[in-house]
Order: structure tokens, then sequence, then C-alpha cells
């Protein structure tokens, strides 16, 4: 069978004869077998044998410390602000802001990731390179996205409604009892909800939300898209390694009051 394609391969390659595009090989027959994957697969020692060394040396890779952590950190902790997700926004702001800065000689305004892209927490004790791991499983980016001062009030209001502890750096949020709108600044600029103004921003967060993930479709109406090529998961682990420990605290960057 090999000789016979062979042949029909140096045919149509001597005659340039474009109705050799038909001669193909067509399967007649397929025979199949359905593998439980269950306690009874038993494992394949040639494989085993042949991934062991890779194994063995991202498992030590893994378990390389990084930093410590004085405490532990869930992003249960808290109802609208989470040291882990202070820290993660903080991270991307401290680690991203360089590369920006050189790239388009542009400063970073603020950051905002989404609570539900932290996937695991920190224990107290040693921070490994799996802890960055396990915390950002996915594959994501970071993005810097050029909002207009319209698209900004946007996103003020997006917090406001959904009023859940999405990671943020450089935005001050407060509401009233009722959850009504009281304050916000943008690193260090007030910004109005009723007011308009030729003002653009340079927010951080994720190739995920910039796509409308979470609801987010105020990062989709943007005048630019600046990819920095760093993976979330790396911040974290750039990060990790610059400090001997993680004091990360819940400061209060998204506020309701609690008076009349």
């Amino acid at each position: 069978m090999k000789t016979q394609i062979i042949n029909i391969l140096l045919i149509c390659i001597s005659l340039g004869a474009l109705s050799c595009e038909k001669e193909y090989v067509k399967p007649v027959k397929i025979n199949y077998k359905q593998q439980a994957i269950d306690a009874n697969l038993m494992a394949d020692e040639e494989i085993e044998n042949f991934i062991a060394p890779y194994k063995s040396r991202i498992e030590g890779e893994m378990k390389k410390v990084l930093s410590y952590a004085p405490q532990s950190m869930f992003k249960s902790q808290g109802k609208y602000n989470t040291a882990i997700g202070n820290m993660m926004a903080d991270a991307v702001l401290e680690e991203a802001t360089p590369i920006f800065k050189k790239q388009q000689n542009l400063n970073i305004d603020a950051v905002l990731l989404n609570y539900g892209g932290i996937r695991a927490g920190i224990s107290k004790g040693d921070i490994s390179v799996r802890t960055a791991f396990d915390i950002m499983p996915f594959e994501n980016e970071v993005v810097v996205v050029e909002l207009t001062y319209e698209s900004v009030q946007k996103m003020i209001r997006y917090l406001m409604k959904k009023k859940i502890a999405h990671p943020i750096a450089g935005i001050q949020l407060q509401l009233n009892h009722d959850y009504t709108f009281k304050k916000a600044s943008i690193n260090g600029e007030e910004i109005k909800l009723n007011d308009q103004k030729d003002k653009h921003f340079y927010i951080a967060t994720s190739d995920y939300l910039l796509q409308g993930g979470d609801e987010m479709s105020f990062f989709e109406d943007n005048k630019n898209v600046y990819h920095l090529d760093y993976k979330l998961r790396n911040i974290l682990i750039d990060y990790f390694e610059k400090k001997e420990q993680i004091l990360a605290t819940v400061e209060k960057r998204f506020t309701v009051s609690d008076s009349f």
C-alpha cells in the first residue's frame, strides 16, 4: 500500500495533474474499543519511565519556595475587599507598570481583576511556585485597556451593581448605606458619574475580562488595548520572589457606609 501511495504521488508531481487531488486513501472500516478510565486501568510502564525525569523536574520546580505568608489569605474573608484580592491587584500594578512605562511611556492608573478568577487561597507558611499555579491555573495575560471617562463611569456603576470583592488597586469607591453612589476616584482623581470629561485612563486587567468576561462589557468599549505578553501567574511568581513576606491586608478600597 505504501508503494502504491508513493507511486501515485510521483505520478502527480511529474505530470502536474490537478486531477490527482482526488487520489487519496480512504479508510473503509474503523475498529475501536471503549476503555473505561477507572481503578482497573493499569499504567503503561514504558510511558511512566519516559516521563519520570520530566515529572521529577517539574515537581521540584513547583516546590521552590518564593516567599512566606505570616497569615492565611482566602477570598471568603471579606465582603467588599479581601487581602488576597488586594495583593493580586497590587502585584499587577507593581510588576506591570514598569513594563507598560517602557513600552508606551505611560503609567497604569488602576487595576481591576475578577473575584471568580481567584481559584485558591494562601495558607500561612511558605509560598511556592505551586501556590501561584493554584491561585491562577489559567493562561490569562495582563492587558492594559485605555478607557474614556464615560467607560470608567460604566466601570464604577458595574462595581456598584455587583457589590463583589473584585481585586482592585488604584480605585477607591464609597457607597452610601443604601448602596447609592457617594464618592469614587481613579489614581487619586475624583470620578463623578454625571460629568463629561475628555479624559482617558489606563486600566490593567486580564485578557479574559477584556473580552467581556464576568459581564465587564465596558472593557470592550475602549480606545486602545496594549498587550504586555505577561501572564498573571508569572506576575504572581515574580511578585512573590521579590518579597520576603507577603503582608497583604484588607484595605478599604470599596466601602459601604453603615450609618444613615
